[in-house]
């Protein structure tokens, strides 16, 4: 057996790669995550400010189907088919659809509010975000435990949805948006924790960058909207 051989055996050894792969898998994430919020901040800013695509939406109202469906779809896919979600470049195409999909879908919401809630809610969206992440990487509260919990709690919040189509009061939206704030401040807390790895009882990984990613950018956006209908003034 060579030197090389029972180096790569060691304990420490091991531990240190685990480390050094999970930084990079991190990393990885967090970049195609910050491009994901780039292409998201850019597509809408230019869908809120340009009258032309306004109209445009409004002469065609099948786009809004079309931008769920494929929304629906690209996430069903990054979320179940493994096999697609670690094949590159076909993992990145997807995410790209879907992320296009979703800014287009902002865009529409978006233009209902003026400028300078946006911009509000865009800033208190980071802020809630950046503490967060950093609360779930510095406390041993294990946050991956909760993860049927959050799964009931979240077809709670969707049978609570349905029911507002049928009863919907101001009141009522307060209270869903509300909690739905809590509830996806909580997935952040729970998707960067697993993210993260360490100590915690459950983690991703470091093959699934972009399913880590995908979750992160699901919660940043419900946050996201949830704050734009608490705060936002509509046009």
């Amino acid at each position: 057996m060579s030197p090389g051989d029972v180096e790569s055996a060691s304990p420490n050894n091991t531990e240190f790669e685990d480390d050094s792969m999970r930084r990079k898998f991190i990393k990885k994430v967090y970049m195609i995550l910050a491009a994901q919020l780039l292409l998201t901040l850019g597509l809408v800013s230019f869908f809120v400010t340009s009258d032309a695509f306004l109209d445009y939406v409004e002469e065609n109202p099948f786009l809004l189907l079309v931008a769920m469906v494929v929304l629906f779809v690209t996430m069903i896919i990054l979320a179940c088919c493994s096999i697609v979600r670690r094949k590159a470049p076909m993992n990145y195409m997807c995410l790209a659809i879907f992320t296009f999909a979703q800014s287009f879908l902002l865009g529409v919401i978006g233009a209902r509010y003026d400028a300078r809630s946006i911009l509000l809610t865009v800033a208190l969206t980071a802020l809630i975000c950046i503490v967060l992440s950093l609360y779930a990487m510095q406390t041993k509260v294990d946050f991956t435990m909760m993860g049927g919990f959050l799964l009931v709690c979240l077809i709670v919040g969707l049978v609570f949805g349905i029911l507002m189509i049928f009863f919907y009061s101001d009141v009522m939206m307060m209270i869903y948006c509300s909690l739905g704030v809590v509830l996806y401040s909580i997935f952040l807390i729970y998707d960067t924790q697993l993210m993260v790895g360490g100590n915690h009882a459950y983690s991703i990984s470091p093959d699934e960058h972009i399913f880590a990613a995908l979750n992160l950018y699901v919660d940043i956006i419900q946050i996201f909207l949830c704050l734009l209908h608490l705060t936002g003034s509509d046009n």
